[in-house]
């Protein structure tokens, strides 16, 4: 059996506040989803959660969580 403590439960189960994305530096280029991050309960901070980090050069933008662009997302693939 996995054992889980409650805030990592509570975690899970709350959407993300923000959308981690990295943009290359070129023109036209496609923002690839990197990670995401969630608001602390005291709204002060954020813990940034990256499911894969950026070797070629660019920005992390994070952005607003948005379920309608994970449908898009997942609809390109």
């Amino acid at each position: 059996m996995k054992r889980t403590n409650q805030k990592q439960q509570a975690q899970e189960a709350k959407a993300p506040a923000l959308i981690a994305y990295h943009v290359p530096e070129r023109d036209k280029a496609p923002w690839t989803r990197i990670g995401a991050a969630w608001d602390h309960k005291d709204e002060r901070g954020f813990t940034l959660q990256l499911n894969l980090v950026p070797v070629a050069a660019g920005r992390i933008v994070l952005r607003e969580f948005d379920p309608k662009m994970i449908e898009e997302e997942e609809g390109a693939e």
